[in-house]
């Protein structure tokens, strides 16, 4: 909103397209707030803004900027609060500025700067309070300096090449709510006696080189609510004392080397949120978890867990993850699971279960992956596998995708950083996007954020599972891969698949199925990989058109009754009579 006061321009809030703002260019009075983010703007920053000496904040973030950082905007605007230059092209190093001590807020995450931090950081922006240089190339140490940024409270230094020791000094600064060091190369033991970040409402320092254990310095932040040492080289056993921290929603704790039980006392993180202990070498039963009423995402995959999964495992209503997969888990799945009527991932590979696969599974409406391959299940695949939905996913159901439409409809209410500081920073579960593997078109893959979202699948490969494919699996019309293979199947192949339209990945093969292969199967327009090799199939192939002209031999190997030009076997009249006595 513009207005015009006494011959002069009172600039309220600016948000246009590219083509408009150039109207400005003689304007040097703009006051307050300029947001031009998302404007498809390219090139140099707009030559009025070296015109400008009034402006209290600016947002050029989510354009295609170029050039190097421009300090001649600070040095212009001595009032300027707020600097938003996120998701842009800008390159170079980041050259020493004159003090400016008005400055609060400086984002220029998402670029293509490089080179070392300024000593005298604390120098040239002594006031800042929210500095985000993340998603850039910047190495080298950090300077011990910046721990003098006294009003420092979010300092987010992920995703660069930083290297060496996390400095004594900035592990001290008690009035830091938000450190992120994540993604870079620092090492050594982060919790020492020097750690003490009392303040601290979130700590990432996951995808580094970290050492030691879990010190109790930690039990110091009472108000912790996320915790990420995930893919480090920490060691030791998770000490019982972190049931205390009774305000932890994210505890990513993933790929080091902690062993020994999980903590019975962890189920006192009752406004736990996102519980990730993946690929460590955890033994032992798995605990109750029912009191962690508000748990979202579960991980506990690839450790040593063993004996039964527990009767009262879990009970949020809100749990959407569930991963124990590639553990020693045994005995059959328990009821229990399918009171978890919004869970839309179940991965359970690699264990030691069995049983027949239970009709309640068929109670998770909302299941877009199950993974239940690799162990003992028996008996038929459950007809009413047919009624869940496998990606079926309504519009409604995306919470990312309803507030950025807000966002996009209220873009002048969160101007300012307050959708990164009250999003983004504050929101457990959105920064630790959920991440999970799927063995889809012959491939270990692992699918995260937007991805997963619209990622389904069905894999009950590798058990004893017997009888007829339910026609109902037909129903599946959204499903993106179906693994029956390697299980003692047989009867034929529903006709009822040409209306998995959506189908990238289906893998029948190893199984004693028969008759013909439906050439209905050729509508198929997304299918990448396909196979019913070494099964009983007889009859002539699909023909080689749309989708199946990319498929060879292997995909039907091991079926000698099969015939046709692909195969080199010509379809003559014994085989076809062979095929009808079959």
């Amino acid at each position: 909103m513009i207005k015009k006061k006494k011959g002069s321009w009172k600039f309220r809030y600016f948000y246009k397209t590219n083509a408009f703002f150039y109207s400005f260019a003689n304007h040097s009075k703009l006051q307050v707030v300029l947001s031009l983010s998302s404007c498809k703007l390219t090139g140099d920053l707009p030559g009025f803004l070296q015109y400008q000496f009034r402006l209290v904040g600016v947002d050029l973030s989510h354009n295609n900027l170029t050039g190097s950082f421009p300090n001649w905007l600070l040095e212009n605007n001595t009032r300027l609060e707020i600097l938003l230059l996120r998701n842009n092209s800008l390159m170079g190093q980041l050259l020493p500025l004159g003090p400016n001590t008005r400055i609060n807020s400086l984002d220029i995450s998402h670029n293509q700067l490089d080179g070392q931090l300024q000593e005298n950081v604390a120098h040239m922006i002594p006031n800042i309070t929210s500095l985000n240089l993340s998603n850039n190339g910047f190495e080298g140490i950090i300077p011990s300096s910046i721990a003098e940024l006294r009003a420092l409270q979010i300092l987010d230094l992920s995703t660069n090449n930083f290297s060496g020791e996390v400095p004594k000094q900035l592990l001290a600064a008690k009035d830091l709510e938000i450190l992120k060091l994540s993604n870079n190369k620092f090492h050594g033991e982060i919790f020492s006696r020097d750690f003490n970040l009392t303040g601290l409402l979130c700590l990432y320092l996951g995808n580094n080189q970290f050492t030691g254990t879990l010190s109790n310095v930690i039990s110091r932040i009472s108000w912790l609510w996320v915790l990420d040492v995930s893919n480090n080289y920490m060691s030791g056993e998770i000490p019982s004392w972190i049931g205390n921290m009774t305000l932890l929603r994210t505890l990513v704790m993933g790929n080091n080397n902690f062993k020994g039980k999980l903590p019975p006392e962890i189920s006192q993180l009752q406004r736990m949120e996102f519980l990730d202990v993946s690929q460590n070498a955890l033994s032992g039963s798995l605990p109750s978890l029912k009191s962690m009423e508000y748990l979202e995402h579960l991980h506990l995959q690839g450790n040593m867990f063993t004996g039964l999964i527990p009767r009262d495992f879990l009970n949020s209503s809100n749990l959407l993850t569930l991963d124990i997969r590639e553990n020693r888990l045994f005995g059959s799945i328990p009821n229990s699971i399918s009171a978890l009527l919004k869970l839309r991932i179940l991965l359970l590979r690699g264990n030691l279960l069995s049983g027949f696969i239970p009709n309640h599974l068929c109670h998770l409406t909302e299941i877009s992956l199950m993974d239940l391959s690799n162990n003992s299940f028996s008996g038929p695949i459950p007809r009413c596998f047919g009624h869940i939905r496998f990606g079926e996913t309504k519009k409604e159901d995306n919470v990312f995708g309803q507030f950025m439409y807000w966002y996009e409809l209220n873009s002048d209410l969160v101007y300012a950083g307050y959708l990164v500081k009250h999003w983004e920073f504050l929101s457990p579960t959105y920064n630790e996007k959920d991440e999970v593997e799927f063995v889809t078109k012959n491939r270990h893959d692992f699918y995260r954020g937007g991805i997963l979202e619209f990622m389904s699948g069905l894999d009950l490969s590798c058990n004893n599972l017997t009888g007829e494919i339910p026609h109902e699996l037909g129903m599946l019309s959204w499903i993106r891969a179906l693994n029956l293979s390697h299980n003692q199947l047989n009867g034929s192949i529903p006709k009822s698949f040409s209306n998995l339209s959506q189908i990238e990945s289906l893998d029948l093969s190893y199984n004693k199925l028969g008759g013909e292969i439906p050439l209905e199967l050729v509508e198929l327009n997304f299918l990448e990989v396909f196979s019913v090799a070494y099964n009983n199939f007889s009859g002539r192939v699909p023909d080689t058109k749309a989708q199946f002209g990319t498929f060879d031999e292997r995909s039907y190997e091991g079926n000698p009754f099969l015939c046709g030009e692909l195969l080199k076997r010509k379809c003559n009249t014994s085989i076809e009579a062979l095929t009808l006595f079959l």
